[in-house]
């Protein structure tokens, strides 16, 4: 409900509005939903712990605390999915109800708000999914006082090794995810009668836009100020300016806290995501092209239906769940494969492929089958038609997803906490271990960690917008 409150002022700003860095800001607020949730929960945890710039309010390991950054992790979504359909809205009946003496609010009540419905609703199910489903913020903001389904399959694998309990709270959170993506996907063939196929071109804010410009730069700034006291903080030693964190990435820690230097675990991440990039998109591919063919009757229609429902499941089944599943199917006898070095890589591929899906099946369902049509009757073949008509429309999407699933395969932290090995862990792993041990060194080399993550996260994210 709050990343929806906070997120509809802005997506009507940036996607109807023109106004100078009005890209440049859309790109900075996508960044945060691809932030690992491990930075995420590191930079609440420095904004409001005892000492940092928030911490006299006292939200430090609080609900509110974790509230805070699943609606921070999140508003993009509401941003970007209201915002692609406010952008496409038709503008005469609104300009038809303000003509006949509506009120801006009426307008908006009346006219604007049902033809957006469908879109807030999508982005709502959506944002509720991730929430429900987040395990790295809960981790790092509840500890072990605030538990979720997630910490809780967690904990009874990993310290109480309880696999039947942790089994049945997956069958349960399965079960809920499977309705609710069935009613999302209900709400999201609602048909809008308003959206247009060109959309209209952004206009001059007039003073009634000044309240959503206002909003979109308080957002703005809400967004900034925990990623800008993590950078503070990890520049920050005894009282001074220092980089001192940062050079002791090459150690293992205080105490030995670390098997491996954290630099080590970053070309671990790195190789990690590339892998999975590939894997993901080559899944992808196969899934759009499958998903987007013509279906020649209603049994087929509804099996690529079941199918794409069945490819989504990951969007909203926790990669905790996704985790424990390899566990238990992958790690034991006759199928031990807890040491191949691809089983991560296809965990983390699985995660990001709903969004390479939803990114490659819309252009792919864009294309016009006629000119497949005509490049066949042209004497083309199969492939000859494809890299002739396909390839050229679908290159820079590719693209996209492949940054995409770089993102977040670089900063995947529930599966790959159940499946990496002590000596080859990803950077995610390693910041939550240096969290948990103590010392002033060590929370320092977690800051530096999250921000060397985020930072390579956020440089992927821009170049791909």
């Amino acid at each position: 409900a709050v990343a929806v409150v906070l997120g509809l002022p802005a997506a009507y700003a940036l996607h109807r509005l023109d106004f100078p860095m009005r890209g440049a800001i859309r790109s900075a607020l996508l960044v945060p939903f691809v932030l690992p949730t491990v930075v995420v929960g590191v930079a609440f945890r420095q904004l409001l712990r005892e000492g940092g710039p928030l911490g006299f309010l006292g939200l430090d390991g609080t609900p509110l605390a974790i509230l805070a950054g699943l609606v921070f992790f999140n508003v993009a979504v509401v941003i970007r999915t209201v915002g692609a359909t406010w952008e496409n809205l038709d503008r005469r009946p609104a300009e038809a109800a303000a003509a006949l003496g509506a009120s801006p609010a009426r307008v908006f009540v009346t006219v604007t708000l049902p033809a957006l419905r469908p879109a807030i609703v999508s982005a709502a199910s959506v944002v509720f999914l991730f929430c429900a489903t987040a395990f790295g913020v809960v981790l790092t903001l509840g500890g072990v006082r605030y538990a979720s389904v997630e910490t809780e399959i967690y904990l009874l694998t990993t310290v109480l090794f309880d696999l039947q309990g942790a089994a049945a709270l997956s069958i349960v959170q399965l079960v809920a995810v499977v309705a609710l993506l069935a009613v999302a996907a209900r709400v999201r063939r609602v048909a809008d009668p308003t959206a247009q196929r060109a959309a209209p071109r952004p206009v001059r804010p007039r003073r009634s836009d000044l309240p959503q410009l206002a909003a979109t730069v308080g957002l703005l700034v809400l967004l900034a100020a925990p990623i800008g006291s993590l950078v503070v903080r990890s520049l920050r030693d005894d009282g001074s300016w220092s980089l001192v964190h940062y050079r002791n990435l090459a150690t293992t820690g205080g105490d030995g806290a670390l098997v491996v230097p954290v630099t080590t675990a970053l070309a671990n991440s790195l190789q990690t995501a590339l892998d999975a990039t590939w894997i993901a998109l080559l899944l992808g591919l196969l899934v759009a092209v499958v998903l987007t063919r013509r279906s020649r009757s209603a049994t087929e229609r509804r099996v690529r239906g079941v199918l794409d429902g069945f490819f989504m499941l990951p969007l909203g089944v926790s990669a905790v769940t996704l985790g424990f599943g390899f566990l238990v199917t992958l790690g034991r006898e006759p199928l031990d494969l807890r040491t191949w070095p691809l089983l991560v890589p296809i965990a983390q591929a699985l995660v990001a492929l709903p969004l390479v899906v939803r990114t490659l099946v819309p252009v792919l369902a864009g294309i016009d089958d006629r000119q497949r049509q005509a490049a066949a009757s042209l004497g083309a073949g199969a492939w000859r038609t494809a890299l002739t008509v396909d390839v050229p429309i679908v290159a820079r999407p590719v693209v996209a997803a492949a940054g995409f699933a770089f993102a977040v395969s670089l900063g995947e932290f529930g599966a790959t906490s159940f499946l990496s090995r002590a000596d080859h862990p990803t950077v995610p792993v390693v910041i939550f271990r240096l969290l948990g041990r103590p010392g002033e060194d060590n929370y320092g080399m977690a800051l530096a960690a999250s921000v060397v993550l985020a930072a390579t996260t956020a440089l992927v994210i821009l170049a791909v917008e």
